[in-house]
């Protein structure tokens, strides 16, 4: 699947800088990449492969090692091989990612289809549910993304997945990396029950409150009273169901099932 993106770095010899380096963590090459790599002066090259050895085979120098490093190292190292091979004195070489297969993101849970995507050093956390197919409908509104670092520790990034409600605590702009696992769970839900006009299951919104829920549930109906509300709420510490009496100003939590008894008049 070609991405439709490309990266390029630029390696030049000692007199010169480096052109735009990126964060090295997101654009390490890998078996499966395709690069292009253009000395300058010299005809455009064809796409390369990134072999399974994690190597290349580059213009004028054959076989040069490359997986794990990023593309600016790669064309420094291509910059100094061929300037060692005595092919250019000062050669200027870009490496140029057009597509990447090696950067792979796992995503499971709530979404169309789950799996590996590969990903760029620019794919969003939309771009990449895109290539999943998108949310299901009863995704929640905030992922995790998994992430372990080169010590083996694991940590867990709370991320926004609703474009539309921007979330502090968890941003949609977070930058994926390749080995990176996108955790889309469940939506928190609430049910109702008896004499409301549509009994069933449903999201728990934001500060939601008994009596938000009952009207998302199309409102009591002629045999229902709202001062005959009862919510049943699992206790923690029990793990058993408990009874309450409630006030309609009161917040819903998840997995509480809110039952609209029948008016006693």
């Amino acid at each position: 699947m070609a991405l439709g993106f490309a990266f390029s770095a630029t390696a030049v010899g000692p007199a010169c800088a480096q052109v735009n380096p990126e964060p090295q963590r997101l654009e390490v090459l890998g078996p499966g990449d395709t690069v292009t790599v253009q000395v300058f002066g010299e005809p455009e090259s064809t796409p390369i492969y990134v072999a399974e050895d994690g190597t290349i085979n580059a213009p004028y120098v054959g076989k040069v090692p490359v997986g794990g490093i990023s593309p600016v190292e790669a064309a420094n190292r291509l910059a100094s091989a061929l300037k060692n091979g005595g092919y250019f004195r000062d050669p200027h070489v870009t490496v140029m990612v057009t597509q990447s297969r090696s950067q792979l993101v796992s995503i499971i849970g709530q979404v169309s289809g789950p799996g590996r995507y590969p990903i760029t050093p620019r794919t969003s956390l939309l771009e990449l549910l895109a290539q999943a197919g998108g949310l299901k409908e009863d995704a929640s509104d905030v992922g995790y993304v998994v992430r372990t670092d080169e010590y083996g520790q694991t940590s867990r990034h709370p991320v926004n997945l609703n474009v539309e409600k921007e979330s502090a605590s968890a941003p949609s702009t977070f930058a994926l990396q390749g080995g990176d696992s996108l955790i889309v769970p469940r939506a928190e839900q609430f049910s109702i029950e008896g004499e409301v006009a549509s009994p069933g299951h449903y999201r728990v919104q934001p500060e939601m409150t008994i009596l938000q829920a009952i009207a998302r549930a199309g409102g009591v109906n002629e045999r229902g009273s709202e001062r005959r509300v009862r919510v049943k709420r699992m206790d923690k510490a029990s793990g058993k169901y408990q009874t309450l009496s409630v006030k309609l100003n009161d917040l819903v939590k998840a997995d509480d099932i809110i039952v609209v008894k029948e008016s006693i008049f």
